[in-house]
């Protein structure tokens, strides 16, 4: 579909709400500071796969990684609910939603393994990969979306979208 057919990702009112809302800057905040956790875990988790080194430090950057999804989930939660009055799967959101849910699944996965023992060391960061595979899509889901909330501001002639505002 082009972006003349399709419907803005917010409405006036869902934007108004969105730049006034406290939770838009967080999410601005939290969302890079997630992703620099995730890249300095990848590689300590992709090092500890290759050497077998780092297994305690890979451990932590994991731990923190998921600690650090759970906080910006939770927090786009409500800001979800700010702007769009429903915490998870609105419409504009539905499926960047529903892919989280397979991330926090696998990342949650991953901490059951962990206190449990289960999977051993190996199988445990195998389990990370595929958590942080699946971060990736994820991501970028999320940053088609800002991409497309700022044409839509463009295309509406208004002022471009803050920086901070990642929807």
């Amino acid at each position: 579909m082009n972006d003349v057919a399709r419907r803005p990702l917010y409405t006036a009112d869902e934007r108004r709400r969105r730049d006034a809302s406290g939770w838009t800057l967080v999410q601005g905040v939290l969302a890079p500071i997630q992703f620099l956790v995730f890249l300095v875990s990848l590689g300590l988790v992709l090092r500890f796969l290759a050497t077998g080194e780092g297994h305690v430090a890979a451990t932590i950057s994991v731990v923190t990684k998921t600690l650090l999804l759970y906080t910006i989930m939770v927090t786009g939660c409500i800001w979800e609910k700010v702007v769009f009055g429903r915490y998870l799967f609105a419409p504009a959101f539905y499926w960047e939603d529903v892919f989280s849910m397979l991330v926090l699944a696998l990342h949650t996965a991953y901490l059951v393994a962990l206190f449990t023992g289960a999977l051993g060391a190996r199988g445990q960061m195998l389990l990370a990969l595929a958590a942080y595979a699946a971060y990736a899509i994820n991501a970028t889901q999320f940053l088609l979306k800002l991409r497309a909330a700022r044409l839509d501001q463009a295309r509406l002639g208004g002022a471009p979208a803050r920086p901070e505002l990642l929807a």
